[in-house]
């Protein structure tokens, strides 16, 4: 069984997967292989998404690319639309899935085979959070480990 974060209460999802992904990323132990991560979202949001990475801190880099570019098999941050797309398969990263959409993947058990770790981000705004409260539902009748990160409180 997968394990899967629910960050919800969110203010702004974009600049929050920034510092999600500067954190897992930088918290790879001295010596061990680089935690790789997966964001799925919609285009729009992941245009903007591949932009703030750039910008968002001044002191950091954080190594990313679109899962069709040439780089995508080396960079450990990877951006796609798509829960299934063919490329995902071609590349070596299966660390964390970072969750940024609305859309409930359609094969379940294939991602959490690929991913030990799935991190949904859940806004504030209302179609998000019913959507957010449907996939939790769902993983949860599947019989994941399921932990919840309210933002709210922060």
């Amino acid at each position: 069984m997968a394990r899967i974060d629910f960050h919800s209460n969110v203010a702004d999802k974009l600049e929050y997967a920034c510092r999600l992904a500067r954190k897992i990323w930088s918290a790879t132990p001295v010596g061990q292989p680089v935690r790789n991560i997966v964001m799925v979202g919609e285009p729009v949001d992941l245009k903007k998404l591949d932009e703030l990475l750039w910008t968002f801190s001044a002191s950091d880099f954080l190594p990313h690319c679109f899962i069709g570019d040439d780089a995508a098999l080396e960079t450990p941050i990877v951006l796609t639309d798509d829960f299934a797309s063919p490329a995902l398969s071609a590349i070596p990263h299966a660390d964390v899935m970072i969750h940024l959409g609305k859309r409930m993947p359609k094969d379940v058990p294939a991602l959490v085979a690929r991913f030990p770790r799935i991190v949904e981000v859940v806004t504030v705004d209302e179609v998000e959070r019913l959507a957010g409260r449907e996939r939790y539902k769902a993983y949860r009748d599947l019989g994941h480990e399921l932990h919840n990160f309210d933002q709210s409180k922060s």
